[in-house]
């Protein structure tokens, strides 16, 4: 098994191209299972969580190609409706196959999902929600049997709470279910954006996109369509607390800037220099002092909780202290002891995380936990003196395409090592 070695101290200086969203590309690719005719796609990401989902996609049926950062999907023939525990298990955006498979066949039996250990993270409000538009289902050795006969209808579904991946099933089923449907409370995400405007490219009639109610008229088919997966906000993020956290610059590119605006505010309130373009934004730091700011996760537009983490491991370098609140899920703090090996002073309080900024970070041996949990480990790695080590990195590889390389090419001493 592969480990990342950091060798910190570096300042970073140079330009990052920014991928395509994995949280974004997930969805649009279970979408493609709504129609028989071909879906193209250019900005997809090479990641292992897109591989995941492309093999699923397969062995339901569908033909997928790829080559660099082009992928297309023609899910004509889906004789197979069922998603196995094998695939499933490995990446909990699996489950945004179940809507899109209802409602264009019927019926589906999706494996209970696994993915990240960061919280509970059930999926009742996905099936709530697919009950309100009037399927049956059914919960058996961990499978999801879902059924609609004659079709899905349109309903009223009002989430109790935010949530992204309801959110994003119950707009694919919308779209095929007879009659209107309204989400009340949805996420608005910028990754739901790009899913809404994929699905208006195909045919569907969705009036709202962008904010908290979204009224979907079903239409009785959706046909082909090309589309751009929208820019990683989170990817961006990390790359821009790299040359905070190194006190360096560094350019990012083919990225809106107002897409990760609530992280970039925060860098500002704690010292970082933000230039923001139309699309690209340059971060600087230089040798300036950085000062604690506080963070409270919440959803978009509020601060991510796919940057928490990295937030942290920045404010382990700044003066002062920081108070980092957890609200979106309750065991993600994860990467805290990982970070306390490194010399970090961090005192967790329930969903709050009480940060106090250290003189330096010591390179330490560590192991990765979750996905974003590895990417802040590696940031505070080049911020730290000495040699890190980082293990356990297949979950950078989830969603971070090319990391080390795109580091290395602004001057991070960092590469991808076998484990001895």
């Amino acid at each position: 098994m592969d480990r990342i070695r950091v060798v910190g101290g570096r300042p970073l200086n140079g330009q990052i191209a920014i991928s395509g969203a994995k949280n974004a590309a997930l969805p649009l690719l279970a979408a493609t299972l709504l129609t028989g005719d071909k879906i193209s796609f250019t900005n997809m990401p090479g990641l292992a969580d897109i591989k995941t989902m492309s093999a699923l996609l397969e062995q339901h049926g569908a033909e997928v190609e790829r080559e660099g950062d082009f992928l297309s999907v023609k899910a004509e023939e889906i004789p197979n409706t069922v998603a196995p525990y094998d695939l499933v298990r490995r990446m909990r955006a699996s489950i945004l196959v179940l809507g899109p498979l209802l409602a264009r066949f019927g019926n589906a039996v999706v494996s209970l999902p696994g993915g990240c250990a960061i919280g509970t993270r059930p999926v009742d409000l996905h099936l709530k929600g697919l009950e309100a538009l009037g399927a049956k289902i059914e919960l058996g050795r961990g499978y999801i049997h879902a059924s609609a006969e004659g079709g899905l209808i349109g309903g009223e579904i009002d989430f109790p709470v935010v949530s992204v991946g309801a959110t994003e099933n119950l707009l694919m089923a919308a779209a095929l279910a007879k009659g209107e449907s309204k989400l009340v409370n949805a996420a608005r995400e910028p990754e739901i954006v790009d899913l809404a405007n994929l699905l208006v490219a195909m045919g569907a009639q969705i009036e709202g996109i962008g904010t908290d109610v979204l009224t979907v008229q079903g239409v009785d088919q959706l046909h082909g369509a090309e589309h751009s997966v929208v820019a990683d906000r989170i990817e961006a993020g990390t790359y821009a607390i790299a040359a905070a956290i190194t006190r360096g610059e560094i350019e990012l590119t083919k990225v809106d800037p107002t897409l990760f605006d609530s992280l970039l505010d925060l860098m500002e309130k704690a010292g970082v220099v933000v230039d923001r373009g139309t699309d690209s934004v340059k971060i600087s730091c230089g040798e300036m002092d950085l000062v604690g700011a506080d963070a409270i996760t919440d959803p978009y537009p509020g601060f991510p909780t796919d940057l928490q983490a990295q937030y942290m491991a920045l404010m382990c370098t700044a003066k002062g202290a920081a108070m980092v609140t957890e609200t979106i899920f309750e065991n993600r703090y994860m990467h805290v002891p990982e970070l306390s090996r490194m010399g970090a002073d961090i005192n967790v309080h329930g969903a709050s995380a009480m940060v106090r900024g250290v003189d330096i970070l010591y390179g330490a041996e560590v192991m990765a936990t979750d996905l974003r949990a590895s990417s802040s480990l590696v940031l505070a790695g080049l911020a730290a003196e000495g040699e890190t080590l980082v293990n356990r990195v297949y979950h950078l590889d989830r969603g971070y395409e090319r990391l080390e390389e795109k580091l290395a090419a602004c001057g991070a001493e960092i590469a991808r090592v076998p484990e001895e």
